[in-house]
């Protein structure tokens, strides 16, 4: 007697997502793989890629520097009562600049990269789907691929690391107007304190995570918008699909790096 199993709307549905999550995860690897061969093939795109590094680092750089300075500054004024309470605000600049470098830092700026260069991207590439401008470089004996995609990707892999040093220098600047709010101490002791706690193994597993940022967030972003669907509304659906994954990539890629830190520490 064989005996039918009824499912349910409510598993259907599980199955469904499951399904699609899946699809999802194939379609972005032979995205990616697709990549790396198009990467390595000449010719080489090199005026777009410039440009594209202009456009997605140097128009990146004031909003960076915004948040570097005010991230500092509140990080330090927030920690300043609880190491006043135990007598070690003498701390205070070296677990700032540690706590700035290894996490703070490079975290955050990802996380304004991917909302800003990944919405970008992802709603640039929508809107030349939707205005068959893709297609139209195919027919024009241009390869789209490895003039839209990757260029994108190489300048943002390449371009987050510079805007995390810069936004790690002023947001170390900005602790330090936070440290003379209530006190005063000299730009060459901070810093010197600051320096005296920084080692190797602070500053290098920090600044190889932010190519990895850069490449998940322009991988993913290129892929929302490259394979968007038809219409207007799909312009609007690949930007925010962009940042959500992109984010949610940055958050993975995290927490994988400071697991591998960890054991080499």
């Amino acid at each position: 007697m064989v005996i039918k199993k009824i499912v349910g709307p409510s598993e259907r549905l599980y199955l469904s997502a499951l399904k699609g999550f899946f699809e999802e995860v194939a379609q972005l690897t032979l995205f990616t793989l697709r990549f790396f061969k198009q990467a390595l093939q000449p010719p080489y795109e090199f005026n777009e890629l410039l440009k594209q590094s202009y456009l997605i680092g140097y128009k990146s750089l004031p909003l960076i520097a915004i948040t570097g300075c005010i991230m500092g500054l509140v990080l330090t004024i927030q920690s300043r009562p609880t190491l006043a309470e135990f007598g070690a605000e003498s701390w205070l600049p070296a677990m700032v600049a540690v706590s700035i470098i290894r996490e703070i830092g490079p975290v955050i700026t990802a996380l304004i990269f991917a909302g800003k260069v990944g919405s970008g991207i992802g709603a640039e590439l929508a809107s030349m789907k939707v205005s068959e401008q893709i297609d139209a470089m195919e027919v024009s004996g241009i390869n789209p691929f490895k003039y839209i995609v990757v260029t994108r990707v190489v300048s943002a892999t390449f371009m987050l690391p510079v805007l995390v040093v810069m936004a790690d220098a002023i947001a170390l600047y900005g602790a330090y107007i936070g440290v003379n709010l209530k006190g005063e101490v000299s730009f060459h002791l901070f810093f010197l304190q600051v320096f005296e706690k920084l080692t190797f193994t602070d500053v290098f597993p920090a600044i190889i995570k932010t190519f990895f940022f850069g490449f998940a967030i322009a991988l993913i972003s290129c892929y929302k918008g490259y394979n968007s669907n038809k219409g207007t509304e799909g312009v609007g659906v690949a930007a925010n699909s962009a940042v959500v994954y992109g984010s949610l990539a940055v958050f993975i890629l995290d927490m994988a790096a400071v697991q591998i830190s960890s054991l080499f520490s």
